[in-house]
């Protein structure tokens, strides 16, 4: 027998008893964004390895380890996207979209990156992402987690998920804690892990976001980069956290949380939760000011985020609210030679006059005892029931597969106003 292929490993498949809460999921998407004023953009999958080494750096594990990177036919080094912002500015950048002030767009797909699987971290996994380009000040910045929170609401998460923010201040003031904070960790070398040691010349903000538990005291002892912002930081995270207090929002103040990258400034943030394990961070964004001059634009502001879909399905309630929304409203069975034309018409004629409608045709043949069983294998709450017979008085059958009651005929000229009142209660 020839062996059979399988997945690769990290990249799974979404199977179709699975993708109504994704579908649901996304359907809140693009119900509460355009609300906030968010047009949406696609993207490609594949872009310049350049356009990685020159946002998120050479020397980060994403660029040196993690991107699945190849050589086209002209010598072209082409990775598929490991994240979403770098393609996304620089698409606004090629096609001009900067150049009429503020914009906010989303954008939502597969990413890639070689990390070792485990639950809730994939080699190909999917996030929604959204940035905000052009705007200064900390209220948008309160606009995005606003927006945010409005996500978790409407799926029902916002229970399990914490707030976590903090302030990266100017590059400027992140150079000065940067050598307080080199200092600290050479004076403790020896309590450094491999990791740690390695970024402590390269990105040494990093260390700050250790998940090594053997590491968390003398992290939790390290200088606060807080205490080296300015008067103009400290304004701008204020005027944060009164935006968030006013719309009751609660948070906690984490100043471990970091990003490693100069472009970055001011406002961080992530939500969390203690649901998934290892993998607790659901969504997290904050400020990039100075990205799009390190990609070739004009100098400007920006803030976004990226979810992760799979860690945000998983914390999902009840799923199965999406599966029933996108199980059959209808099973038509056809039996016999006499039905079988009069059914498929039939089928037609209910999918145009009750748009909507979710309707399953028997296709196949069979018994009408096989057809009956497949009816209520398909989930689907009535079936319609079309023989030789009804074919002949131009009627059809009506079988709850729910729940009570008995089997009705009804007349094929009166069937759409009837089936209009029942998928009133279905």
């Amino acid at each position: 027998m020839t062996e059979k292929i399988q997945a690769i490993r990290g990249m799974h498949d979404i199977l179709p008893g699975q993708t109504p809460r994704w579908q649901g999921v996304e359907a809140v998407f693009r119900r509460v964004l355009p609300g906030y004023g968010y047009q949406e953009i696609r993207l490609p999958i594949v872009e310049k390895t350049e356009l990685f080494k020159r946002s998120i750096g050479e020397v980060t594990d994403i660029v040196e380890k993690e991107m699945y990177t190849f050589d086209d036919r002209n010598g072209d080094s082409l990775p598929l996207r490991p994240e979403g912002t770098a393609g996304c500015l620089r698409a606004c950048l090629e096609q001009g979209l900067l150049q009429h002030g503020s914009l906010r767009l989303w954008y939502m797909g597969p990413m890639f990156r070689h990390e070792r699987p485990q639950k809730g971290r994939y080699r190909q996994f999917y996030q929604m992402g959204l940035e905000a380009y052009g705007m200064e000040g900390p209220d948008i910045d309160a606009e995005v987690i606003l927006l945010t929170r409005r996500l978790w609401r409407e799926l029902g998460v916002a229970h399990k998920l914490e707030l976590q923010v903090n302030s990266l201040g100017t590059i400027e003031e992140r150079l000065a804690y940067r050598g307080e904070l080199v200092a600290y960790f050479r004076a403790h070398l020896d309590r450094l892990d491999e990791d740690s040691r390695r970024r402590l010349d390269t990105n040494p903000l990093r260390i700050l976001d250790s998940k090594n538990p053997a590491m968390a005291q003398l992290v939790a002892d390290a200088p606060s980069l807080f205490d080296h912002l300015g008067e103009a930081s400290r304004s701008h995270f204020h005027g944060l956290t009164d935006a968030l207090s006013d719309a009751g929002i609660a948070y906690t103040v984490n100043p471990r949380l970091v990003r490693g990258l100069d472009y970055y400034c001011n406002t961080v943030f992530e939500w969390v939760t203690e649901e998934l394990g290892a993998q607790g961070t659901v969504c997290a964004g904050g400020r990039y000011d100075g990205l799009i001059a390190q990609l070739g634009g004009k100098a400007s502001h920006a803030v976004g985020f990226a979810l992760g879909m799979e860690r945000l399905i998983d914390l999902l309630d009840e799923p199965e609210r999406f599966d029933r929304a996108a199980h059959p409203h209808l099973y038509l069975i056809r039996v016999g030679d006499a039905a079988q034309r009069p059914a498929a018409l039939l089928a037609e004629r209910l999918r145009d006059e009750l748009p909507g409608l979710r309707l399953v045709l028997h296709s196949g043949g069979g018994s009408f005892k096989s057809q009956f069983k497949r009816a209520d294998r398909s989930d689907a709450a009535v079936a319609l029931i079309l023989g030789d017979d009804e074919a002949a008085a131009g009627t059809v059958g009506i079988k709850p597969l729910r729940g009570q009651g008995d089997q009705i005929s009804v007349p094929q000229t009166e069937l759409t106003g009837h089936l209009r009142s029942l998928l009133t209660s279905i």
